[in-house]
């Protein structure tokens, strides 16, 4: 892999964040015994702390369940306020292969080809196998932009041809307009990304201007669409399958959802033993609830 890919992706996750996004992330890894925490989403590009706090912790040893991540939902009082962080745990060398894009999955490498941040490690060791695994993602990802982009275009076309694909391929709620929004907000982060990547994956290319021309032989371009057609196909039902686990082991999933439901709507949801124990039997009537006090409200 090239050094100067690692590089890039090296400063890239070394970015300053909130000393109290720092502070939770040690707190949130620590008690779940990780090797390392990365921080990404809209609050690592606003440095806001509002909302909810998207982080990774990557952990030690094998992948004990065959659906990951396990997601949980988190709060905090710290200095005053009250942080909010939904929490993906999976082990390092599993994160790292589903990087490389040897799973059926397609989230990680399309979710940290995008910006992140590691904001704790448990030991300096742990640093090079984080990099390496995110550097595997910024290839894959432009392993397949090469094969799905025009013959010849910008880096831009590439990228959004790219996450055009990727989010047709989930369930996902947003617009076409989605891949376009994430390069214009994170445009320093894909300034000369994808030839650095093209580099690292031994794809040649031309340069004329901003004008970007892989040379990528036919046969290798039909080998990574048979690659992505698998992948596509799977994209949706593994998505389900999440979902479906999700609703019986997000830990704090009661919570979350009263805080959003709040937020949302302005009505607060009564937490019940009941209701935290059984998130999902207790959602119609939760929604019954709501519905009934926007009535009200109005």
């Amino acid at each position: 892999m090239s050094d100067t890919l690692e590089t890039r992706i090296a400063q890239g996750l070394a970015v300053d964040v909130h000393p109290a996004v720092a502070a939770f992330a040690q707190r949130l890894a620590e008690e779940a015994r990780a090797v390392a925490a990365l921080f990404y989403g809209s609050n690592l590009r606003t440095g806001e702390l509002d909302g909810v706090l998207d982080f990774y912790l990557l952990m030690p040893g094998e992948q004990a369940e065959r659906i990951w991540p396990r997601v949980s939902y988190h709060e905090w009082a710290h200095e005053g306020r009250t942080l909010r962080a939904k929490v993906a745990r999976m082990a390092l060398g599993t994160f790292a292969r589903a990087a490389r894009g040897e799973s059926r999955d397609t989230t990680i490498w399309a979710r940290f080809v995008q910006p992140s941040a590691l904001v704790w490690l448990e030991d300096e060791e742990w640093r090079a196998p984080v990099v390496s695994a995110v550097a595997g993602a910024a290839q894959t990802a432009a392993r397949l932009a090469a094969a799905l982009g025009p013959a010849s275009g910008t880096a831009a076309d590439y990228w959004r041809a790219l996450f055009r694909a990727t989010y047709r391929a989930e369930f996902r709620f947003e617009t076409a307009s989605r891949a376009d929004a994430i390069l214009s907000v994170n445009a320093a982060h894909f300034e000369g990304l994808l030839p650095l990547a093209w580099d690292a994956q031994g794809i040649a290319f031309a340069r004329e201007g901003d004008r970007l021309t892989p040379a990528l032989p036919p046969a290798e371009r039909r080998r990574i669409l048979r690659w992505w057609a698998r992948r596509r196909r799977m994209g949706k039902p593994l998505n389900l399958a999440r979902l479906v686990k999700a609703s019986t082991t997000f830990d704090g999933a009661a919570r979350y959802a009263a805080w959003k439901i709040e937020r949302h709507t302005g009505v607060p949801v009564a937490l019940t033993p009941w209701r935290e124990r059984h998130p999902v039997l207790a959602a119609p009537g939760v929604l019954w609830q709501v519905w009934r006090a926007r009535g009200k409200m109005r």
